[in-house]
């Protein structure tokens, strides 16, 4: 099987978020795919299929724990390997939540669309803070379709220092499956930071995620007056994207480096 590791939303290899990228040419099982995923030991990795329609193709996410429905910088991967796999520029993935996930890719950029989610208000339990090492907090709220508990805080230099104790963390809340920390951009290069922790799912921490901008671009859109911004993700390894505000739909564009590309014998 074809395997690829793909440095998504960075233009440097080692940073932004690495994803395995499994290439299949029939379904393979639940049990299998969750294997490959602990095998690989990354915070994702995507399974694709081709399908009947030239440029569409399935894809399945597994964390080393379970299976992730939706995932931003593993369907940018994917779409880096398949661009250097099959020279296809215009993609559409379809996911099981039948969401088509179309991507364009070029020489140096993936733009991908993906859904806009809402919030609600939430309630942070006092031990969730203390776990982040977080004192106060501006505001709190959830997601219902990715099961995220968001929080804004005040300052992005004190998001950047978190040092969460994540076996407190993991039992300090039993029914999301992740908290993400937010806060404005100190400066005009982005628009607002972020970090996003998830030992219920899937690693402890996620170095740079796709999928909570489903919710996050809004959420920073309403704050900002924006419908255009761009985005920080301020974890040990780093990464960036523009996002946009377009029609009903978040437009995602960054860039993302093949690190390696071989077989997997399964």
């Amino acid at each position: 099987m074809k395997t690829l590791i793909v440095d998504s939303f960075t233009d440097k290899p080692f940073r932004g978020n690495p994803a395995g990228v499994c290439i299949v040419e029939t379904d393979l099982s639940e049990e299998t795919m969750l294997r490959v995923a602990q095998e690989l030991n990354l915070s994702e990795t995507a399974f694709i299929r081709a399908l009947e329609k030239k440029g569409t193709f399935s894809i399945r996410f597994f964390s080393p724990k379970m299976e992730i429905p939706l995932c931003g910088h593993a369907t940018l991967a994917s779409a880096r390997a398949v661009f250097a796999t099959y020279g296809l520029g215009d993609l559409h993935f379809i996911n099981t939540q039948n969401l088509d996930l179309a991507a364009r890719v070029t020489p140096d950029r993936v733009s991908m669309t993906f859904p806009v989610y809402e919030t609600r208000p939430a309630e942070a339990p006092p031990a969730l803070l203390q776990a982040l090492g977080i004192g106060a907090i501006v505001n709190a709220c959830y997601n219902a379709e990715t099961k995220i508990l968001l929080l804004e805080i005040k300052d992005a230099r004190e998001l950047a220092a978190l040092a969460p104790d994540f076996a407190a963390l993991y039992e300090s809340h039993d029914s999301i499956n992740g908290v993400l920390v937010t806060a404005p951009s100190p400066n005009r290069q982005y628009d607002f930071h972020s970090r996003y922790f998830w030992p219920w799912s899937g690693t402890n921490e996620d170095p740079v995620t796709g999928g909570t901008h489903t919710f996050l671009a809004k959420y920073w859109s309403e704050r900002l007056g924006k419908t255009k911004m761009k985005s920080f993700q301020s974890s040990a390894r780093s990464g960036f994207m523009d996002v946009e505000i377009l029609d009903g739909n978040l437009l995602i564009s960054s860039q993302a480096v093949i690190v390696l590309e071989g077989e997997m014998s399964i």
